[in-house]
């Protein structure tokens, strides 16, 4: 194999986001794009000679030859090693776990997450810091500067990488070495949870369903819940991880994870139903017949975390998504910890648990995780959900009536207006800021406005400042909704509402019913339809 320097020219619209670079696949796949990339991250970390990496992705359409592209890269970079999922593949929150376990100088995690895969679908790209997180916004800028000057890039070129084979070889000067991508992470799991006492549970009866959506975390809820806790073989559905996801859209929400709905709301449903995403780092959780929101799932296992032996000396601290709703501030004030509210994205959390100031965390957005990793993790809220039921031997919706008979049911939904070209969303939120300083005060029916801002955080960890992170609109008596823009498309942009309020007597009303006045008001003040042309969203959770 030889060593080659490549001249090349930089390539619009390379700037990643929260969660790295994401386009379309045949995007990726032009000539230059993926390579222009891979080495503007290179020299954005200051260069990798000498360094050892993590390479892994999902599986979707790509992954292979990009995990390939990858280490040929990085051996004409210099890297020392490269310790690569075998196959490419490694979940998420693996991925994170091997960064931090084998104490290495970082990752690149290859996924567009909860997005469709194919060769029309989409792909992703992202690094991870050493400490096992998504890199800060310093971080991406300066590999974005880089993309927007790069003029060649190196690469050895010659056979092929053998991904299939554990073991270890070498590429140039650089070892490569090829490990199972779930045992590492099943070991892990082992530390934190009751094994025996979830198998028990399993033993006496308890049906589970895991719908892994054919993506990453298939193999990993096979060997934990099907192979060491007992679970009925076929447990764990479309557990095979496919290129295209085999047509599904890999993203742990009622409305794509359907099958697994029908199935929880049916007559004969099982104990406890859930659902992981493209990468592993999201979750649903089902009972039958009760759907439990991302916001209640956090505030239910912060209340009970202490009976996994994992978290048995209880919770540091709390985190949440600024828009994520507020039942997990009063389980916290119950618990005497601090809650703190920070914008979406993992990378804030990371600063706080780096800092020892929280050990739980969670985003509206169906992701869950603690300090164990530097990312959300699917499987782990799962078995935390698992042990929960263990130990205090109540079913799914027992769960949650005695978690509202004691905090309250804050009614929470987000609504999800997908693509809206970028032009109209921008305007609409341009004219939303434009409208908060003469808002406080207004009255809208029963609802009166108590305060609106555009949302800013002080990160109390680095001193760091992040402006712009979501309008909120507070009315008197705490509800809420707040409108932000999401990065996690590939095209157009994604308006998300959320919104949220506080009942304290009455817990089984539907969500869409409970919050309808809010959703109203919002959508006055936003002017939803007059900008975007949308009367109704494309996603309801």
């Amino acid at each position: 194999m030889t060593m080659t320097t490549i001249q090349t020219a930089p390539i619009d619209g390379q700037k990643p986001g929260t969660s790295g670079l994401r386009k379309k696949t045949r995007v990726f796949m032009g000539q230059h794009y993926l390579e222009n990339f891979v080495q503007a991250i290179f020299d954005g970390i200051g260069g990798v000679a000498g360094k050892t990496l993590i390479v892994g992705g999902d599986g979707r359409f790509y992954n292979d030859t990009a995990t390939e592209t990858i280490l040929r890269m990085a051996a004409a970079n210099g890297a020392a090693k490269v310790i690569a999922g075998q196959n490419g593949l490694l979940s998420t929150p693996a991925a994170s776990h091997l960064i931090r376990s084998m104490k290495t100088d970082g990752g690149i995690i290859l996924s567009a997450s909860h997005n469709p895969g194919g060769i029309d679908e989409d792909f992703g790209i992202k690094f991870n810091m050493p400490n096992g997180g998504p890199a800060p916004e310093s971080v991406t800028n300066a590999i974005f500067d880089v993309t927007k000057t790069i003029e060649t890039y190196q690469i050895y070129n010659g056979d092929t990488v053998d991904l299939s084979t554990l073991g270890h070889s070498a590429l140039g000067e650089m070892q490569i070495e090829i490990v199972d991508p779930v045992s590492a992470y099943v070991d892990l799991m082992q530390t934190l949870f009751d094994f025996p006492a979830i198998k028990a549970m399993i033993a006496s009866g308890t049906k589970i369903r895991f719908d892994a959506m054919n993506a990453i975390t298939g193999p990993y809820a096979s060997a934990i819940i099907e192979d060491l806790l007992g679970a009925t073989k076929g447990s764990v559905v479309h557990g095979t991880p496919l290129p295209d996801f085999g047509g599904m859209h890999p993203d742990p929400n009622p409305t794509w994870a359907h099958e697994l709905m029908d199935e929880m709301m049916g007559s004969d449903a099982p104990a406890f139903g859930c659902a992981s995403d493209g990468d592993g780092d999201r979750n649903m959780i089902v009972g039958p017949n009760c759907y439990v929101s991302p916001s209640d799932s956090l505030a239910v296992i912060a209340a009970n975390a202490t009976v996994a032996p994992g978290y048995a000396g209880g919770l540091k601290g709390v985190a949440r998504s600024m828009p994520t709703s507020a039942a997990v501030d009063r389980v916290a004030d119950a618990l005497g910890i601090e809650c703190y509210e920070t914008p979406t994205g993992w990378k804030f959390f990371g600063n706080l648990m780096d800092d020892g100031r929280v050990s739980l965390c969670g985003e509206e957005s169906f992701g869950t995780g603690s300090d164990h990793v530097r990312e959300k993790d699917g499987v782990w809220a799962v078995l935390m959900w698992l042990n929960i039921m263990a130990s205090t031997k109540k079913s799914v919706p027992q769960i949650m009536q005695d978690h509202w008979e004691k905090f309250g049911r804050n009614y929470y939904s987000r609504h999800d207006f997908e693509a809206i070209e970028t032009d109209k969303a921008d305007a609409m939120i341009t004219a939303l800021r434009g409208k908060l300083a003469g808002l406080s005060g207004q009255t809208f029916g029963t609802l009166t406005i108590e305060t609106a801002d555009d949302y800013s955080y002080l990160d109390p960890v680095d001193g760091s400042t992040s402006a712009h992170q979501g309008v909120r609109v507070v009315f008197k008596g705490g509800a809420r909704f707040v409108v932000r823009l999401s990065g996690t498309g590939t095209s157009g942009a994604t308006m998300r509402l959320y919104a949220e309020k506080l009942d304290m007597t009455n817990f089984n009303q539907d969500p869409q019913v409970a919050l309808a006045d809010v959703l109203s008001v919002a959508h006055e003040i936003i002017q939803t339809e007059a900008f975007s042309g949308r009367t109704a969203p494309d996603v309801v959770t």
